[in-house]
């Protein structure tokens, strides 16, 4: 990572490629709005929105002319803004002015700008309504709009961490079809400052998928074209706080539930003498690569407890490659994985890279994880174990160094999960499938993205896992359902940028941060007022409060936090 906190996001950013004329495609509207919401709308405007609102892609909305934001100095802060056109425009564009502070500047070139654009999801349920949401944030320098369409635009500034503190003054251009259109804002910058991401304390752990992008760019896999379309996407995930490289060490360990199934990285091979060999040159070009995009705290390998506990390897006496059931507990099992593991390790410490190795085991049951903890540490009493568990009772931490919970559904008491925390393991929670809120759907209330990060601050865990960064659908630009899962539930990134949701889930990793820093210097009565606020995100029956409820809790708590500032 560089020295300042602006170069590696907005190069990684950079790199996701802005072509000079985009034709984007976005499915037609499944309800659209009655074509007389347009009656006596006859000019085009361009104004402010809110980030808390997914606006509709043909329903004409009042745009503010002006804006207030508020940052630390190493922070990124959103905005949104809307062009509402009743008539087509040919050829739109949108420029940032340098935000000036006195003799102060923050350079236009600090400011992340995108259209945004809309993708197909669903409303509730599983196979249930579907709707078009704006989630997909992309790089270009113009687009064409349609008629009475609302089209709108993202901001991303980059507080510089050596900006003076002060509040700066800036403006929002909009360019159609030769008319331009300006709207002011203003960045008040605090005199805090962030850490650099790679210096958060938030464990941020979200699945990377390798497969997902040799498939979507057509390139052979592990080829230099791979890793080249590979880099934007695991930088921008670096600069998101990322822990954690996913490796996939056995094949399909959660069987093909993707469109793109996790391949093992590591070759099998037993010898015509019946002795085993293996082959980490995949693996090792993986982490490496990861290591380079910045990611370097934590290395997990999925999965000896494969769902469908099926286990692949090359035999040279028979010339032939076996994928064959073994039951955790028989003799097969261990004389597989035992000269394994206790290779793996073997070689894992040659490459410095036991200490941040775990043996991750993902919602397998208690019978199970007996057998292969056992295994584990018959190879290596050293090797760290993660896993993510729902189904059972609180001695299981006693053996897991990166522990995960489904959202609301704690294993631990607090005062075990005190002492785990003590010992310097990790706790996380996690959203997958379910629950419908909070979540990072494609539908989902875009605040429901930031406040994950305020609750991992207010039940006192290390930080978020969820299962699939960028395992991508078909085409996933347009159309964001899938066979099985909710549609968003596969991924988070788009191939050629981020997401609302994405950059909504980084601002709450920001104020978890905040919250850390702000608390150090708080007295108890301020404390007190703080815990007080976090208390409010704990045990609420998020199904059953409306959307809006969810953006004014995360706002009103960014308001208390800043009032609590030094």
């Amino acid at each position: 990572m560089k020295a300042k906190f602006l170069l590696p996001l907005a190069l990684c950013l950079t790199m996701f490629q802005a072509k000079a004329q985009t034709s984007l495609t976005e499915m037609a509207d499944p309800h659209p709005t009655p074509a007389e919401a347009w009656n006596g709308i006859s000019a085009t405007t361009f104004g402010w929105g809110s980030i808390d609102i997914k606006y509709k892609i043909d329903a004409p909305v009042q745009v503010a002319k002006t804006q207030n934001l508020y940052g630390w100095r190493g922070e990124r802060v959103n905005a949104q803004a809307l062009l509402v056109t009743p008539k087509a425009v040919d050829s739109f564009q949108f420029t940032v002015s340098d935000l000036k502070s006195g003799k102060n500047i923050i350079p236009a070139s600090a400011v992340d700008r995108f259209f945004a654009t809309y993708v197909m999801g669903e409303v509730v349920e599983q196979g249930g309504d579907i709707v078009l949401c704006p989630d997909r944030l992309v790089k270009a320098e113009r687009m064409s709009v349609p008629e009475k369409t609302v089209r709108p635009v993202w901001l991303t500034v980059n507080v510089p961490r050596d900006a003076a503190p002060g509040k700066y003054k800036g403006t929002l251009t909009a360019m159609c079809d030769g008319k331009n259109m300006t709207v002011p804002f203003v960045l008040e910058v605090s005199k805090n400052i962030l850490p650099e991401p790679k210096d958060w304390k938030f464990h941020l752990d979200l699945w990377q998928n390798p497969y997902s992008v040799a498939r979507y760019f057509g390139v052979p896999l592990w080829s230099k074209e791979h890793f080249d379309h590979m880099r934007p996407i695991m930088e921008y995930l670096a600069s998101a706080g990322e822990k954690v490289i996913t490796a996939s060490i056995f094949q399909h360990p959660w069987n093909s539930q993707t469109e793109d199934p996790f391949e093992s990285m590591i070759g099998k091979f037993k010898g015509l003498d019946g002795t085993w060999t293996y082959d980490y040159t995949v693996f090792d070009k993986w982490v490496e690569f990861m290591m380079s995009c910045g990611i370097t705290e934590q290395i997990d390998c999925y999965s000896i407890l494969p769902w469908h506990l099926t286990f692949e390897y090359f035999d040279a006496a028979e010339n032939i490659s076996h994928s064959e059931k073994m039951v955790p507990g028989s003799k097969e099992y261990e004389d597989y994985l035992l000269p394994f593991l206790t290779d793996f390790a073997k070689h894992l410490k040659a490459k410095g890279w036991f200490e941040k190795t775990c043996i991750a085991m993902d919602e397998r049951p208690k019978d199970l994880l007996e057998h292969a903890y056992a295994i584990v540490h018959k190879a290596d009493p050293g090797f760290k174990i993660e896993g993510a568990v729902n189904y059972f009772g609180p001695e299981v931490a006693e053996r897991m160094y990166d522990i995960s919970f489904a959202f609301q559904e704690p294993i631990l008491t607090p005062e075990q999960l005190s002492a785990h925390l003590g010992k310097g393991n990790r706790v996380t929670f996690y959203t997958c499938c379910g629950p419908k809120r909070p979540n990072t759907f494609i539908n989902s209330d875009p605040a429901e993205s930031a406040l994950l990060g305020w609750y991992a601050s207010a039940v006192g865990y290390s930080g978020y896992l969820r299962w699939a960064y960028n395992s991508w659908v078909k085409n996933p630009c347009v159309d964001a359902r899938f066979r099985t899962w909710r549609a968003g539930d596969c991924y988070l990134v788009y191939p050629d940028g981020p997401s609302i949701r994405s950059q909504r889930l980084i601002e709450g990793i920001q104020d978890f941060e905040k919250i850390r820093i702000v608390r150090a210097g708080l007295d108890a009565a301020k404390s007190a007022k703080l815990d007080a606020q976090l208390e409010k995100f704990k045990d609420i029956a998020w199904e059953t409060v409306p959307e809006t409820e969810t953006a004014a809790l995360v706002n009103s708590s960014k308001a208390l936090l800043r009032s609590l500032e030094k």
